[in-house]
């Protein structure tokens, strides 16, 4: 997974995707009128052939199925060995903004090779994401947006214009489907792709905001799941304060665990050294405007904070501790890789915003909000994550899926995974989310850090894999032992997941 700070996540080029002729008979979600579907015409893939790929034509809002359609883009990596072929595995990477279809591209090296074999992996491009009629607003927009660190009121209440200026515009050019992108909406496709598919069961493997999307078609299809794995969850029922308050706590146990690693490894540039007060003068030092990067720009006491949660993904406790190295050497830093580019594409307005109904109403509510996340992770000035997400919904109007806490009743036993140190998706999401659906998620830890649970050690493919192909689940609570994180960049090691958290603007 890639950190975020402020990002609108990379640009993906179309693919060979074609819509098929021929139409299907779907059911529609409760109470609601049937509708067509067109089949899947499935083809190579432009860039990757040996995986296929095709569109499913679907109504943007499925109260009104005969109204205005999109294509949603879909990909295929057959099971390998068709003759152990136990059914399908439809996959989402996260995001939001993350694209399934890329994410199956590089599935063969994610998964174990018998799940490949026994699995057709299923990926999708989220409505309002990549293929799948992307939501996009104006460069010239986005260009004018403003900090969401603000000093003032005035500073707040410029930022709140920019946000009401940006949805407005976001609308415009994206069209009917930004205001029907929310999670929920996604769950009623992943079930189109199921009967597409003429499965009966699907298994789900989701992780990050993909396991959203997974509690909501296990609260709305639970009879149609044959296994389901979420890995790194979202806590769909905090409010603002609780959000916010639970993100930084993760950014600063982070911080703690990446002294602790130094402490302890010799290869560390700060071994046996004062970490804590070498940090401390760091932030003062940024809070003086004396921390720049290599074009000159300040680095401040936030993009240091944001560095920690970027750093705690993979973890990259070595990457990270040669950057503040030099930082501390006074060599301008470069911090690209903790950053994402910024492009046309912007689908956390139209998915995130109506997730989340996180609104700040007043300059003193911000500043209440503000002081409490720098009191709880002071290290890291609160999370460059949570205070994003907060910031970016800020003037907008209710969100159309607010939160609410699990209510899964039809569905088999699901297995739920977190690590205990997720700067991403922290320890207490995961938590709050199994309390909510306690008869039916096992729960299990990964004592370690970073953000993905499936590969990080024997113990955890072990269960995965067993529970995918024979369905036989551990102990609720059981536990694996953490494994000391490679001292190689994360850059070069194996690819994790594509896409991060939520793609914070």
């Amino acid at each position: 997974m890639q950190p975020m700070v402020r990002a609108f996540g990379a640009a993906i080029a179309s693919s060979a995707l074609v819509l098929g002729a021929s139409q299907v008979a779907i059911a529609a979600p409760e109470g609601q009128p049937e509708y067509q579907v067109g089949a899947i015409d499935w083809k190579p893939c432009e860039e990757k052939p040996t995986v296929d790929c095709g569109f499913l034509e679907l109504p943007i809002d499925y109260s009104k199925p005969n109204g205005e359609k999109f294509k949603l883009a879909v990909s295929r990596l057959k099971a390998a060995d068709p003759s152990q072929r136990i059914g399908a595995m439809v996959i989402n990477p996260g995001g939001p903004g993350g694209s399934g279809v890329n994410f199956t591209f590089g599935a063969d090296r994610y998964f174990s090779k018998e799940i490949i074999d026994k699995f057709d992996v299923i990926g999708f491009d989220p409505r309002g994401v990549a293929r799948s009629q992307p939501i996009k607003c104006s460069a010239e927009v986005l260009q004018r947006q403003p900090s969401d660190y603000p000093k003032s009121k005035a500073e707040f209440d410029q930022l709140v214009a920019f946000n009401k200026e940006l949805r407005a515009d976001c609308r415009e050019v994206s069209g009917p489907i930004f205001d029907h992108a929310s999670t929920k909406d996604v769950a009623h496709d992943i079930d189109s792709i199921r009967r597409a598919l003429g499965e009966k069961k699907i298994n789900y493997y989701g992780i990050s905001y993909g396991t959203i999307m997974g509690q909501h078609y296990a609260e709305q299809y639970g009879r149609n799941i044959r296994a389901m794995i979420i890995d790194s969850n979202m806590d769909h029922s905090l409010g603002t304060w609780k959000f916010l308050e639970t993100e930084a706590r993760g950014a600063n146990d982070m911080f703690n665990e990446w002294v602790k690693w130094s402490d302890r490894t010799p290869s560390s540039p700060f071994h046996g050294k004062d970490l804590r007060a070498i940090w401390k003068d760091l932030l003062a030092k940024a809070d003086r405007g004396e921390l720049k990067d290599e074009t000159g720009r300040v680095i401040t006491a936030e993009n240091l904070g944001a560095g920690v949660v970027g750093m705690g993904y993979g973890p990259a406790f070595k990457q990270f501790a040669d950057y503040i190295a030099s930082l501390v050497q006074g060599a301008p830093a470069d911090r690209k890789a903790f950053a994402e580019g910024e492009t046309f594409e912007n689908p956390f307005a139209g998915i995130f915003c109506n997730d989340y109904n996180l609104r700040v109403s007043s300059w003193g509510e911000y500043r209440a909000l503000n002081a409490m996340e720098n009191r709880v992770a002071p290290n890291t000035r609160g999370s460059s994550i949570g205070h994003g997400a907060m910031m970016g919904c800020v003037g907008f109007p209710k969100a159309t899926n607010p939160q609410h806490r699990l209510k899964i009743k039809n569905a088999p036993k699901i297995l739920l995974t977190n690590a205990r140190y997720d700067t991403a998706t922290v320890y207490e999401w995961a938590v709050n989310a199994h309390k909510q659906s306690r008869d039916t998620t096992v729960f299990v830890t990964y004592e370690g850090w970073g953000h993905g649970v499936y590969d990080r050690s024997e113990c955890t493919l072990k269960i995965n894999n067993e529970y995918l192909v024979s369905l036989k689940l551990p102990r609720n609570g059981t536990t694996c032992a953490a494994v000391e994180p490679a001292e190689a960049s994360i850059m070069s090691a194996k690819p994790r997941i594509p896409a991060g958290p939520f793609s914070v603007r």
